[in-house]
């Protein structure tokens, strides 16, 4: 069912509140023709009700000619501020940038941060938003997850699918998504609610399999069958399967990049209220498919870039995959059981 304008707004307040976002505040608000007009229209309502001073950027897509679909990750690295000085510069003197159009894994973004400047992205539509508003206890959550990860050397993932892979971590830090950007140069994701870390470069061997129902993005498809991806010194090696690894292997092969095979971040959803079964329920070009990401107890890994976190790999081939019914252990702890998880209890200060 739609949501209200109404409830729209009300949403974006509570989450603009979340980020503590205070009268006289600069803020800018990026867009590009796939910006959704709703959500557009209740950020800049809601902004303006805290007191925020309020500019709009509206950028033109680039990269058409290169990417195989209009989905957003679909090709990454270049945005349309690559190259724009003015637009930039006028980001980095924000206090806060509602990014409405995705910059993630762009040198730009990772400037931007670097200034002091928060940055919340906001790219699913408005049902999905008012569905997902993120909470305090979604941040409690996820920083105790993340603290595990913080003072582990592995993380082993197996599944009864035939998953069984170790990865080395504590090379890069762990990345915390819960909804919102409260601190100077935080960037996080509304709607999310999951833990990741990068594993440590060349240290990734085992074999991962993509089972019936696991999704594959960003081609948004539920596999049919299982697809058998062999990881070996950081890389995968093989895709084997029937049409679903045929699919991915083109898709993967149209970059031109064998970086984009390299393993890039590893975590678990912890989203009780982010839904396996909503990416069915929608158009491939109306969402983004955070339910996917998020939802309590999937495992997901992905390839591609690791720039998000220091490192120099900036393919523009990304993919990610939300595994079900696996078992993660960080050391020697099991954090998830049969895409079951289990909970940590928080320590210390956030």
């Amino acid at each position: 069912m739609p949501v209200s304008d109404h409830d729209l707004y009300e949403a974006w307040k509570t989450v603009l509140g979340l980020c503590r976002v205070a009268s006289g505040d600069n803020v800018t608000v990026l867009t590009d023709r796939g910006t959704n007009a709703q959500n557009l229209l209740a950020a800049t309502h809601a902004l303006r009700s805290c007191g925020a001073i309020v500019s709009r950027l509206d950028l033109q897509p680039v990269d058409a000619e290169k990417s195989l679909s209009r989905d957003v990750f679909a090709y990454l690295g270049t945005t349309p501020l690559t190259g724009n000085r003015a637009a930039l510069a006028a980001c980095m003197a924000s206090d806060l940038v509602i990014d409405l159009m995705v910059l993630l894994f762009s040198p730009e973004q990772l400037q931007i941060l670097e200034s002091g400047t928060r940055v919340l992205l906001a790219a699913e539509p408005p049902e999905v938003l008012v569905r997902l508003i993120p909470t305090e206890e979604d941040k409690v959550r996820v920083n105790a997850a993340a603290k595990l990860i913080e003072a582990a050397s592995t993380m082993r993932v197996t599944s009864a699918a035939g998953t069984d892979i170790l990865f080395q971590i504590g090379q890069y830090p762990a990345v915390r998504e819960y909804g919102f950007v409260e601190e100077k140069g935080r960037w996080d994701h509304w709607p999310s609610g999951f833990v990741l870390t990068w594993p440590n470069e060349g240290q990734s061997n085992g074999r991962l399999v993509i089972d019936r129902g696991d999704i594959i993005l960003p081609l948004k498809r539920y596999a049919s069958e299982r697809v058998i991806l062999d990881v070996r010194d950081g890389y995968v090696t093989e895709i084997s399967g029937g049409l679903d690894a045929e699919l991915l292997r083109e898709y993967m092969a149209s970059f031109g990049d064998p970086e984009g095979y390299a393993m890039s971040h590893i975590g678990w959803g912890l989203q009780e209220r982010a839904k396996w079964s909503t990416l069915s329920l929608y158009d491939r070009e109306q969402t983004i498919a955070q339910d996917a990401r998020a939802f309590a107890g999937n495992f997901l890994f992905s390839l591609g870039p690791n720039n998000e976190v220091g490192g120099s790999r900036a393919t523009p081939c990304h993919i990610d995959v939300p595994l079900r019914a696996c078992t993660v252990m960080v050391d020697d702890r099991t954090v998830v059981s049969d895409g079951v998880v289990i909970p940590i209890e928080p320590t210390g200060a956030a």
